[in-house]
Formats: C-alpha cells, sequence, structure tokens
C-alpha cells in the first residue's frame, strides 16, 4: 500500500523540455515474445541504430535486470508480476527522462503488459511482438534453456508447461522466423519515423 503522507514533487525540468533538448519524442518499445525468439537481439541492434542517429536510446533486458534490481525475484507468476512492474516503472522514469526505452522481457501474461502500457503517457507504449514459433525458439535454443526443460531441470517454462499469451493487437509484429535481423530493424524504424513520428514533438 502506498503510504498516504508521501507528496509527489514536481521537477523544474519537465518531460517536454527534455524532448526539446534531445530533439524527439520519447517512447518504450516493449519486445514480447518466447525465449529464443529474438527480442534482446533485435531490440539491441534497435538501440545501436537509434543512437547511430542521436537519438537518446536505454536498452532495459529482462535478464540483466535479474542479476541487479529484479534479482530477488523467482519465475512464479506472482515474481513475475513484479518483475514486469519494476521494468515499467524504470522504463516511465527512462521516458519522464526524454529517453526512448526498449525493454525486452518475455512478459507472458496480457494484464501485465496492459499494466505497463498504462503506466506510459498516452500513445508513448509501441508493443513489439516477436512473433517466432516454439518449435523454432527451442532448435535455436541460444541460452540452452530447452534442453534443460527437457530435461526436467527447470520447470513451468513460458511455451512449454506455462502459457504465453500472445498480443492482440501490438503496434508492430516482426516475423524472426521468417525475416533477417536487418529486415527487422528496418521495420521497427520504419514504425518510429512513419507513423509513431519519433522527432516531432510539442515545444512548451
Amino acid at each position: 500500500m502506498k503510504e498516504k503522507h508521501i507528496t509527489w514533487h514536481c521537477s523544474a525540468i519537465t518531460k517536454s523540455l527534455r524532448q526539446k533538448q534531445n530533439e524527439h519524442k520519447s517512447a518504450v518499445l516493449w519486445f514480447t515474445g518466447l525465449s529464443g525468439s529474438g527480442k534482446s537481439t533485435i531490440a539491441n541492434a534497435v538501440q545501436a541504430m537509434l543512437f547511430k542517429r542521436g537519438i537518446q536510446a536505454y536498452l532495459l533486458d529482462g535478464d540483466n535486470l535479474r542479476h541487479g534490481i529484479n534479482g530477488n525475484l523467482s519465475f512464479s507468476q506472482e515474481d513475475r508480476k513484479e518483475n514486469i512492474r519494476r521494468t515499467a516503472e524504470m522504463a516511465k522514469l527512462f521516458s519522464d527522462a526524454g529517453f526512448v526505452v526498449l525493454a525486452s522481457l518475455i512478459s507472458p501474461y496480457k494484464a501485465d503488459r496492459k499494466m505497463a502500457r498504462e503506466l506510459m503517457d498516452e500513445g508513448e507504449f509501441i508493443e513489439i511482438y516477436i512473433d517466432c514459433p516454439v518449435e523454432e525458439c527451442e532448435k535455436r535454443d541460444p541460452k540452452g534453456l530447452y534442453k534443460k526443460v527437457r530435461n526436467g531441470e527447470i520447470k513451468g517454462f513460458t511455451g512449454i508447461d506455462d502459457p504465453y499469451e500472445k498480443p492482440e493487437k501490438p503496434e508492430i509484429i516482426l516475423h524472426t522466423g521468417k525475416h533477417s535481423l536487418e529486415e527487422c530493424v528496418q521495420s521497427v524504424m520504419k514504425y518510429l519515423d512513419d507513423v509513431y513520428e519519433l522527432k516531432t514533438f510539442k515545444e512548451e
């Protein structure tokens, strides 16, 4: 429960002032999909492209966060929900700082992704569904996790013995089983340029 005696302290530097200085809007790119689908690879490549173009961008990778701020969380449904909540709150802070945030997490449950979206300013949350069949993800198995699942070393693994709830209306869908990394990155950049209009922002 929130402490009722805590008061929000407004900053003298507003989000719109930061956007003006950066010369681009804030955004939260939320990459969701099965383990091994290519989320982190694509998010990292998009971050590099944004950086090259002078865009303030930062990647919040689910695995990396579990080495630090989310290191005390398990993979139970309750802890996964908290994992998403913490990550979404961090994304909100980066967004307020004028950044384009790239969050790469399996985030298997619709309700948790909805919660993350609702934390952000209207239109700022861009859900990117990495659509890759579980068979292809298991074939790749970059971290050796699927092998451990089949050997009985891991229980409650998303896509095998725990559900993944596909996004119903994501802003972007990337088919990593059909398209190359470069094609996926270009699809994201095209959306940011042509649909989201990243470089168009309101001035105070």
